[in-house]
């Protein structure tokens, strides 16, 4: 375990829960532009349901409040204050008879104000590290670019997480790990090849376990090329240092030598070679023994880093000053020889089953001990574990002794399950994926699937009015009205998908449409087709308005979700610290949270 400090200081369980209650104010009227689907957006008239202003105001509105983001967050939120405005004060955003949206600058100020990053419930990632870590710097591999066997993204999410993870295990005195939806399993062969882990990737996917060894095999060729590199560049430096020192032990024997002989110059003429060495075997042979066994040292560290002609001081020596020793007859050659043998065995040792890749399908109540035949402690992870995945690993860590922390970053929101989504739907299943925590089950709260997929909409890496699929949601929005017109049908359960991007025109999409649907596109004549576009391209501006909106939301409904199974995890008895951590740039990995946390020691 490493000589760490006190971990960082989190919010209780009261102040997160009196958060929750700020947050469920403002989505309670804010939800029902996150429930609209873009789909249905011409057919439901959506934006005189929800939105009370005319879509350039909201537009110009939103594109003012983008430029803002530029002043400190908590600047604005002072000049809030001291005009007199309460960021609660909800009246002010939606109307209280119509719950319309009448106040665009206030609603992306609150929705500001409820994101991860302002409510002030994120511990930072950097002192994080430094309270697991103590004084101890990072173990191995510094030198390791996992881009080269990765892409960028997945580069950056694999050395931050497994940084954390590698820490979090030192911590904790760990060395099992269990990767849940592992994947390729970039991640397990990252942390068993640059921190010595030992990792059992669990995945659902058969193809995605093969796969992942495959993966594995090919990672190491590349790591023990990288290893040899690095080694090459410690030696090096080793090498340069060790020399000096001998230099410098070499002139001190020197000095030692001709100061013997220089004090007894007068009478060497009348000493004997026995008379003369009885003289030297004094105390300075005391002294050069002493410092051949440094160089002996030495010697021994460079044949460890492979360097195989190691300096000797016998020459400087007269004949017989030094008794041979029984090191000394061992030649070499054979010496580092064994050596390198020994390494090759012990090497063979370390790598055998380091990463085992698993095909199982993982629930709240899997057993792992049927799974892992050699469970032991262990710390359990996750990257982007998709929709209810993410809150099972939460479950299983509280619920098994053996796991003693877990660090999850979820993802696919959208395939959550919610208890309280169908009420009047009759069903079996006892754990659900949202909510998680005693405070908004008691709430019944539900966002509802529409609610949840704008929460995976990447609000960080989008400008607002730029960079946004306008066009393909409205030619969506537009195919849903002519389909509701004339063919009588209002829901279906077949997918358009990525039609559009193979479409060269309006007409082109609409004709594939139709045809990937199942519907007969030859009642349709082109000037019908063209009549519907007609008709709604000027209203162009409502959707791209409205899918904005959508999108300065998006953050609170993740805060939400994350709130939730932080709540689930302050609740638990024998959990001694829990956390939310920003672990990735947000520009590069959107889904950038992790929730972490570690169980009281026994």
């Amino acid at each position: 375990m490493a000589a760490s400090g006190p971990l960082p200081v989190t919010q209780d369980l009261s102040t997160l829960h009196a958060k929750l209650q700020g947050l469920l104010r403002f989505l309670t009227e804010a939800l029902s532009i996150s429930s609209a689907h873009t789909v249905d957006f011409y057919t439901e008239s959506v934006w005189e349901q929800v939105v009370d202003l005319p879509p350039e105001t909201v537009l110009a509105a939103l594109r003012s409040a983008a430029e803002a983001e530029a002043q400190p967050s908590e600047a604005r939120l002072q000049v809030e204050a001291e005009s007199g405005s309460d960021i609660t004060d909800f009246p002010k955003i939606f109307c209280e008879t119509s719950q319309k949206l009448v106040s665009v600058e206030a609603f992306a100020l609150a929705a500001k104000y409820y994101s991860v990053q302002n409510l002030g419930i994120c511990t930072p990632f950097e002192q994080l590290l430094v309270a697991l870590r103590g004084n101890q710097k990072q173990r191995t591999g510094e030198n390791v670019k996992p881009d080269e066997f990765m892409n960028l993204k997945k580069s950056h999410e694999v050395q931050a997480m497994s940084e954390l993870i590698g820490s979090a295990a030192d911590y904790c005195g760990i060395k099992q790990i269990i990767d849940l939806g592992s994947g390729k399993g970039y991640l397990s062969s990252f942390l068993s090849l640059k921190y010595g882990l030992k990792v059992y990737g669990i995945d659902s996917s058969n193809t995605n376990t093969h796969g992942a060894e495959e993966r594995n095999r090919k990672l190491k060729k590349h790591w023990k090329v990288y290893r040899r590199r690095s080694k090459l560049d410690v030696n090096g430096l080793a090498l340069q240092m060790t020399k000096e020192r001998k230099v410098q032990d070499e002139i001190k024997f020197k000095a030692d030598i001709e100061g013997v002989c220089n004090s007894s110059t007068a009478n060497q003429e009348k000493m004997s070679t026995s008379d003369f060495l009885q003289d030297f075997s004094g105390s300075v042979i005391s002294n050069i023994r002493k410092q051949m066994e440094n160089l002996h040292v030495y010697s021994h560290r460079e044949e460890n880093l492979c360097f195989e002609n190691a300096f000797s001081l016998r020459d400087l020596l007269p004949i017989n000053a030094i008794e041979p020793t029984s090191s000394s007859h061992i030649p070499k050659r054979k010496m580092s020889e064994g050596n390198k043998e020994r390494r090759k065995m012990t090497s063979k040792s370390n790598e055998s089953n380091i990463y085992s890749p698993l095909t199982s399908f993982i629930t709240a109540d899997s057993e792992l001990h049927d799974i892992i035949k050699d469970l032991e402690d262990c710390f359990m992870v996750g990257l982007h574990t998709c929709g209810d995945l993410a809150p099972n690993t939460l479950r299983i860590f509280t619920s098994k002794s053996e796991i003693k922390g877990v660090c999850s970053v979820g993802c696919c929101y959208h395939l959550l399950s919610e208890e309280f989504e169908n009420p009047h739907k009759e069903c079996t299943q006892e754990k659900w994926g949202f909510p998680m925590c005693h405070y908004l089950k008691e709430e019944r709260w539900c966002c509802g699937r529409n609610a949840r997929m704008s929460a995976c909409l990447a609000l960080e890496r989008v400008a607002v009015g730029q960079g946004l699929p306008t066009e393909s949601l409205f030619y969506r929005a537009v195919l849903q009205d002519i389909i509701k017109d004339c063919y009588g049908i209002t829901k279906c359960d077949r997918h358009v998908g990525k039609i559009y991007s193979k479409s060269s025109s309006f007409l082109d999409y609409v004709r594939k449409s139709l045809k990937k649907l199942g519907l007969d596109e030859s009642k349709l004549p082109e000037r019908i087709i063209m009549d519907y576009y007609e008709k709604y391209k000027p209203r162009m501006n409502e959707l791209e308005a409205f899918n904005m909106l959508k999108v300065v939301l998006a953050p609170c409904i993740e805060t939400l979700i994350l709130l939730d199974r932080l709540c689930y995890l302050k609740e638990q008895d024998d959990i001694a610290w829990s956390a939310l951590v920003k672990l990735f740039d947000p520009v590069k990995s959107p889904r950038c949270y992790a929730i972490i946390a570690l169980k009281k020691q026994q």
